[in-house]
This record gives structure tokens, C-alpha cells and sequence, in this order.
């Protein structure tokens, strides 16, 4: 049997122009401030400061506005590859200038200074060993991996030597080499553990009462101690409650990563510029949009004294038409600029006005508690935009509040109904499960259920899997793990 099915597809086609303003309108001040530079150096026709004067519009419509046919240009029409040969080609043809804001300039990151494991050699060569020990060892810093441990068996470590360097060497002599590694700097590097790392920057310390327990703790009891097991501790170390505080105490000043804390100082450091920020002035909250958004942006008054020369030579040439189209081109992407930024400026400020607005409550006090519960959809239809313009706004941007730095999109929570049936944000629940587990009795931490037990009589009816989703969206780990002396 012969089917027939007829199919219609309604599909809307941004145009580049609004593309490019949605990628303005997402990306932050300093990523702007860049975007804004590039565009100043690409299109001469766009000027930073202060327009001197205005006369530029009637100057641009005048000259394109022509009744005379043969003279008027149409950019349509035009195909300059008619008028030019191949050696007579204008330089402004010859510079790339079609690439958009997404493609990103891709360069090989790098740290500045030596690299660690550099850093570790440089460290042997004051260490005497003989050809083969400093064969072995070199081989072992080159298998320290970024937090500084040594992952691998000895085993294997001593079959790779054997394929792969032509060492012959038998288990114990690795160790021995492994050892004059684990002396280097920074303390606990080339361990195979973390157990070990931490016993070997134990001894490195000046020994006392409490240095000796921690390493006989780590040596003898790591699991109990991971665990927090900590009356068995007592029984099994034969020592006080105070002696043990005092050993865990040793141990917690101690550096798990010791490769962590060498490439940690030449890694790049994000700086974050504040969008908006908010005030409170006289009562009332006070919005203002960092000035580094609105820059001051005109048309050259160069491009416009070209234009009127075109329009009062008596003569036309190919070549004069071949420039005035170049001239257009700029003239209209620096008008679109100008009028995209205006847009963003616009945007950006009528959507994080209306947060504050919906938010209100919380701004005036800082009480997370009184964030409403908030979608992008309620902001989207208060201001007629589309949710995903709304969302451009609040992922990347940041604002500055009389609490401190926030990203804005923190300020969107979904909605659950407590006992009462009203609707309440998650942010709220969130932030009464943080409350109760800093207040809790950290000897005995509180199970999820317990939590769960406890929201429920504040008037929170949740399910105890729902507690622990939110307690790791917290970073708040176990009871287990919270459990202190």
C-alpha cells in the first residue's frame, strides 16, 4: 500500500548580524574589552573617543543616494575581479578579515620557567651517583607524574629499565635509588602512596611526641585513620584523646600533592571584572553597569572626507569605484558595531535590572534564604526576550554586591513546595542543610537521614537521596568523613 505524507518544517535562519550580536551580548567585560580591540584594528572605519562632528549620516546617504545610474554603486552588482588584474590587486583585498568571534585563536599553553621535572634533575646533579644509579634515578623523575607520585610498580619500573635503557638492575637497587629521589625538594615527592608521601614529609620534620605518633599512625593504622576511626586509634595506640588531636593535627598541615604545589605557582591566574554592580543608596538599590561595557565609539571622520571626494570628483574611474566599495563595507560593519554594542549595553542591563528587581528581597539583606525561586523563563518574560539571551546574560556575567562577588546565575534556583504548600527555592534549602551540618555535633555528624528528619520538621519535606545530592552539590562529604575528635 502506497503511503503518501505531506511534512511541513517552520525553521527560522538567524541572520550573521544577529549571531554576532549574541556573542557580544555572552561574552564578559574583559573577553568584550578584547573582542572590542580586535575589531578597533580590523576596521578602520571605526574610531575610539569622541566624535568631533556629525555630518557623516547625510554625507554616507547623499553618496549613495545618486539618480544618475552610470555613477550610483551598487554593491550587488559590483565584481571588482572585472576591473582588476592579478598584479593590481588593493592591499585591503590581501588581509584576512572573514573569520567570526568563535573562532578562537588556538596557541599551545605553556608554564613559564623549567619544568618540574627539570626542576628535579637540576636537584641530582648536586647528589653524587655513579652511571647506573644516576640512569635509575633519572628514569625515575621522568616517571613522577603532576601531583608527584611515583604510580607505577617497581616491578614493571625494573622491566622498562631492562628493555628500554639496557639496566639490568635488581629490585633492591631501585629502592635505594628511589630513596635519594624521595629526598629532593618538595618533600613527599616520588612517593608510591599517599600514606608514604605523608610519612616521608612527616620525617622530614623536626621530631617530637606528636611527630612520632602521626608516623606511627600512618605506618600502622592508615585505614583507621582514613576512616576516622578514631577510638580504635586510642585503643590501638594506647595513647589520650588530646594526643591524638595533636598528631591528626600534625598530619592535616601536611601536603598531599607535593607536585601540586611547584606547577601551582606558574599556572595563569583568572582575574575576575565584575559586570554590574549593585548599591544600596538611601534604601533603594542602585544598578550600574560597568563602564568598560560602554565604550565611546564613532565612524572615521577620515572615511567621510573620502567619500565626499568621491562624490565631488568630476571623474569616476573603475578604481575610484573599486575603493568606495571597500570604503562602504567598512563604514557599514563600523555602523553595525556601533549600534551591537548599543544593543548590548541595553540588554545586559535591562536583564540583570529585572533580577535585582525579582530578587529584591535578597539583595536588600544578603539572606540567601530569601532568593526566590527563579527560572531563566520568568526573567525571559518580564523583559520579552528569549530564554536563551537571558541565559547568554546570566552564565557568563558577573556582579559585584554589597556580599561580594557573584555570578548570576547562581541567582536561579528551581522551586519545591514545603509543609505550608508554597513555593520555595532549592538555594534556600541548600543553604538551611549547610546551616544545620556547620552547627551539628562534629564527635557524632549527622546521617542523611538524620538531615533529612531535621529539614522535614523545619518544614521541608525531602527525600533522604535528595539531602545527599544536595550535600555533595555543597561539597560537603559524609558523615563519616565530617567526624572530628
Amino acid at each position: 500500500m502506497l503511503k503518501q505524507h505531506l511534512q511541513f518544517k517552520l525553521s527560522q535562519k538567524l541572520s550573521p548580524q544577529q549571531i554576532q550580536l549574541m556573542k557580544l551580548i555572552q561574552l564578559p567585560t574583559q573577553a568584550f574589552e578584547q573582542r572590542l580591540k580586535q575589531e578597533l584594528e580590523e576596521n578602520p572605519a571605526l574610531e575610539s573617543g569622541k566624535e568631533e562632528t556629525d555630518v557623516l549620516d547625510d554625507m554616507y546617504e547623499d553618496t549613495y543616494d545618486e539618480s544618475d545610474d552610470n555613477e550610483s554603486i551598487d554593491t550587488e552588482e559590483i565584481n571588482i575581479d572585472d576591473y582588476l588584474s592579478d598584479d593590481e590587486i588593493p592591499d585591503y583585498r590581501t588581509q584576512a578579515n572573514n573569520y567570526s568571534a568563535d573562532d578562537e585563536e588556538k596557541s599551545v599553553p605553556y608554564a613559564a620557567g623549567i619544568s618540574f621535572t627539570q626542576y628535579l634533575l637540576n636537584q641530582l646533579n648536586t647528589v653524587y651517583l655513579d652511571d647506573e644509579e644516576w640512569a635509575i634515578a633519572e628514569f625515575l623523575v621522568g616517571s613522577v607524574d603532576e601531583s608527584g607520585y611515583i604510580r607505577r610498580p617497581l616491578a614493571d619500573i625494573m622491566d622498562d629499565l631492562a628493555f628500554t635503557q639496557n639496566i639490568y638492575a635488581e629490585e633492591d637497587k631501585i629502592k635505594h635509588v628511589l630513596k635519594i629521589v624521595q629526598d629532593l625538594d618538595p618533600p613527599g615527592v616520588g612517593a608510591r602512596s599517599l600514606d608514604e608521601c605523608l610519612i616521608i614529609q612527616l620525617k622530614r620534620k623536626e621530631q617530637k611526641p606528636s611527630i612520632e605518633l602521626a608516623i606511627n599512625i600512618l605506618e600502622r593504622s592508615f585505614e583507621h585513620f582514613t576512616k576516622k576511626h578514631y577510638s580504635k586509634l586510642i585503643q590501638k595506640h594506647h595513647v589520650s584523646e588530646q594526643e591524638l588531636k595533636d598528631a591528626i593535627s600534625e598530619i592535616e598541615k601536611l601536603n598531599p600533592k607535593p607536585g601540586g604545589s611547584y606547577s601551582g605557582s606558574t599556572r595563569m591566574i583568572e582575574h575576575i571584572v565584575p559586570d554590574f554592580s549593585i548599591k544600596i543608596v538611601d534604601g533603594e538599590l542602585e544598578l550600574s553597569l560597568n563602564g568598560r561595557n560602554a565604550p565611546e565609539l564613532h565612524v572615521s571622520k577620515e572615511y567621510s572626507n573620502m567619500l565626499e571626494g568621491y562624490k565631488n570628483a568630476k571623474e569616476k574611474s573603475k578604481s575610484q569605484k573599486d575603493t568606495v566599495m571597500f570604503i562602504k563595507q567598512k563604514l557599514d560593519a563600523a555602523k553595525w558595531f556601533i549600534d551591537a554594542i548599543r544593543q548590548r549595553q541595553q540588554t545586559l542591563f535591562i536583564t540583570m535590572s529585572t533580577i535585582m528587581e525579582y530578587q529584591k528581597e535578597y539583595f536588600m539583606t544578603g539572606d540567601e534564604r530569601k532568593l526566590r525561586p527563579m527560572i531563566l523563563k520568568d526573567i525571559a518574560d518580564k523583559i520579552d526576550m528569549d530564554v536563551s539571551t537571558v541565559s547568554r546574560v546570566a552564565n557568563s556575567k558577573y556582579v559585584d554586591t554589597p556580599y561580594g562577588t557573584k555570578l548570576i546565575k547562581d541567582f536561579f534556583s528551581e522551586a519545591m513546595k514545603n509543609e505550608q504548600g508554597e513555593d520555595v527555592s532549592t538555594r534556600e534549602i541548600k543553604k538551611i542543610l549547610e546551616t544545620v551540618i556547620r552547627d551539628e555535633e562534629k564527635k557524632k555528624p549527622l546521617t542523611d537521614a538524620k538531615l533529612a528528619k531535621i529539614l522535614k520538621e523545619k518544614g521541608y519535606p525531602i527525600a533522604r537521596r535528595t539531602v545527599a545530592k544536595y550535600r555533595e552539590q555543597l561539597d560537603i562529604p559524609v558523615a563519616r568523613l565530617r567526624k572530628e575528635i
